[in-house]
């Protein structure tokens, strides 16, 4: 099956359910196809998460957590004809081929394969994706593309203590997050809209700068995450990141027809968590995104 273009129109969340011109998604029986709870997020998009709790991903001596660097997901919306789906996985260089050719027969396409992060042990790849059409139909084909791999079932998270400054680092970036898996997290939406074949993107479907902040100690943290940026944006922002001693780890697309053209700039640090919260706002500061205030 293969799921083709469309036209964007207004969206309607009902319960457990959302419709479009008289369509029904059944959020229960998505669930039910792709084999885990999924989970409503602004914007009228459901979110399915896949973290890799089963690795034990080492970057610079830095443990990684799930939350910080190795969180799968796949986010659904509704919209004519089905829904529109996106998304990543965090497969090891193994489950790539496996994983490609599952998504393929049930109709999912890619739209990037990269790393995101450098010098990690085990290495991870990151396969993006793309769809439109039945939910249902997609779930499936997620799910068996899952099951090719070590992806662990879902499971309960177990709260982790934050031992991070969180207001100092706020005030820093200007703008705050959350608590995660023992990592922050802040998305920063960009200003314009993003669109694909007349659908508007929300922020929650993977358009909006995501900073992620992980305790290493002594009020320090790592750093990883990705700026969304237009082409003219993108050395402006490498200058400013190192000048901030960020390193600059990837620079790709995520997506394949998005309007405007975007580009992902990934990064990495380990340092004073405020000194980073600064450097990254002067970053932050070059780009078109939403101030805190809008």
């Amino acid at each position: 099956m293969r799921f083709k273009c469309w036209r964007y129109v207004g969206l309607a969340t009902v319960a457990l359910a959302q419709t479009v011109q008289g369509q029904t998604v059944d959020w229960k029986a998505v669930e039910t196809a792709i084999g885990r709870a999924g989970a409503a997020q602004a914007g009228d998009v459901y979110r399915f998460n896949f973290p890799r709790s089963d690795l034990r991903v080492v970057v610079d001596g830095v443990t990684l957590r799930p939350a910080l660097a190795l969180g799968g997901w796949i986010a659904m919306k509704a919209a004519p004809g089905g829904v529109m789906a996106v998304g990543d996985l965090v497969l090891t260089e193994a489950e790539v081929g496996p994983v490609l050719r599952a998504l393929q027969k049930g109709g999912v396409e890619q739209t990037a394969i990269h790393h995101h992060v450098l010098n990690e042990s085990p290495r991870v790849i990151y396969v993006h994706v793309h769809a439109h059409g039945d939910a249902v139909s997609i779930a499936t084909a997620v799910r068996a593309a899952v099951a090719t791999t070590q992806i662990p079932p879902a499971a309960t998270a177990t709260p982790v203590q934050l031992d991070l400054d969180t207001l100092a680092v706020a005030r820093a970036l200007g703008y705050s997050g959350r608590a995660n898996g023992g990592v922050y997290q802040v998305s920063v939406p960009r200003a314009e809209a993003i669109r694909e074949a007349g659908f508007e993107f929300p922020p929650s479907m993977g358009v909006a700068t995501a900073i992620n902040f992980q305790p290493t100690g002594s009020g320090r943290a790592a750093i990883t995450g990705d700026f969304v940026l237009l082409a003219t944006e993108v050395n402006q922002v490498i200058r400013a990141l190192q000048q901030g001693g960020i390193e600059v780890t990837s620079l790709h697309s995520h997506m394949l027809a998005e309007e405007p053209r975007l580009l992902f700039m990934h990064f990495w640090a380990n340092a004073d968590a405020v000194s980073l919260a600064k450097s990254l706002r002067s970053a932050l500061d070059l780009t078109n995104s939403k101030r805190p205030s809008q």
